[in-house]
């Protein structure tokens, strides 16, 4: 995403003299982002009730509904007793995916808010620090290389991957001109994946055993993927949380500029490193699980934020619910209207999300710098 597109700066973010007026504007800045105290009440709790409401609805929605028509009594019936002659359908698909679908949105709706907090670009999202570009690589290179077919040792390397590349981008932005500033993090993000991708289209054009896997992995699906190796992923998700937390005084801060930040004895190296390795611990494990799938980590914050307002302790759970929603409810979209072929949930995520985009970008007020 391009770099050049960022917020705004915040007002009261200088260095003005005047500390009263300096404290007078943050706490303005903290009442219209939604972190004031008065902004607490029935409003946020309607609006939690509301998303907590939606989640059940998509579970519900995904245990019942599917390309093969199955009467609720009988899924019922299965989830009961999975010695039923449905256990295949309900246990064997339906479960599972319902479980990665809340797992996979969760993390990509949390990964997002986290991104665009750390960034001050309401265009980013996680795969800007080149998650699904390591990836995609580690995946096509353990086939052309390793002849790797295993679904558990392509997930294992899919985590490495999009660990490396996280690690890279932070490396190469740390060289440049520090991270007080969040160009450098994005300028080296859109640098590594730009040449991740230009190194995994090059091997996936030299053999077509690895073209066929990346083809199938890339797309982004919920489909025929299992729990095995789900522990491994849960790990990534717990580690993601912790740095998630541990984050969110920092990002509220980040909000008011990095000069007001450092006036609030914010330590911007230590910012930046909890909130790469929230972002790099979630959108890894979530790309693993379901390939990279777009949209939800743009789009979740946003409609959360305009929920339950900017303050990151609200945000972030609220951006997780949203991107749980999002993704059960598109997976339902695509079992119902591809017929027994199904369409992948990162292609209906695509087609609303393009939607989803263009309404953001006429929403939000960009400017250059």
């Amino acid at each position: 995403m391009p770099s050049a597109l960022l917020r705004r700066p915040a007002p009261g973010a200088g260095n003005d003299g005047d500390g009263s007026s300096r404290a007078a504007r943050a706490d303005d800045h903290a009442a219209r982002a939604g972190t004031h105290p008065s902004a607490h009440g029935r409003g946020t709790a309607a609006a939690f009730s509301l998303l907590l409401a939606g989640v059940l609805v998509v579970i519900v929605a995904s245990l019942f509904l599917g390309s093969n028509p199955v009467p609720p009594a009988t899924v019922l019936q299965g989830l009961l007793d999975p010695s039923t002659d449905t256990q295949s359908i309900v246990w064997g698909s339906r479960v599972p995916r319902t479980l990665l679908g809340l797992l996979v949105g969760s993390a990509l709706g949390i990964a997002g808010a986290v991104m665009q907090g750390q960034t001050g670009n309401p265009l980013a999202d996680p795969g800007l620090f080149g998650v699904s570009a390591g990836a995609s690589l580690a995946v096509v290179l353990g086939v052309y290389v390793l002849g790797v077919n295993s679904m558990l040792l392509t997930l294992g390397l899919s985590l490495a991957g999009a660990v490396v590349a996280s690690v890279v981008v932070f490396g190469v932005a740390a060289l440049g001109r520090g991270l007080a500033s969040p160009v450098p993090l994005a300028i080296a993000g859109t640098a590594v994946s730009a040449l991740l991708g230009a190194v995994t289209s090059f091997l996936v054009l030299r053999d077509p055993e690895s073209l066929e896997a990346y083809r199938i992995w890339v797309v982004g699906s919920l489909s025929g993927r299992t729990l095995d190796g789900l522990g491994w992923v849960l790990g990534f998700y717990v580690l993601g949380l912790l740095c998630a937390l541990g984050n969110v005084r920092s990002l509220n801060n980040l909000a008011l500029g990095t000069d007001m930040a450092r006036g609030l004895g914010e330590s911007l190296w230590r910012a930046r490193l909890v909130g790469l390795g929230a972002i790099t611990f979630l959108s890894a494990g979530a790309v693993a699980l379901a390939g990279p799938i777009g949209f939800i980590g743009l789009t979740a914050p946003h409609v959360a934020r305009a929920l339950v307002g900017g303050n990151h302790y609200r945000l972030l759970p609220a951006s997780g619910l949203v991107g749980i929603v999002a993704l059960l409810a598109c997976d339902v979209v695509g079992r119902l209207i591809g017929g027994q072929a199904e369409v992948s949930v990162g292609v209906v995520l695509a087609t609303l999300g393009g939607v989803a985009f263009i309404a953001i970008v006429r929403r939000a007020k960009l400017v250059a710098l």
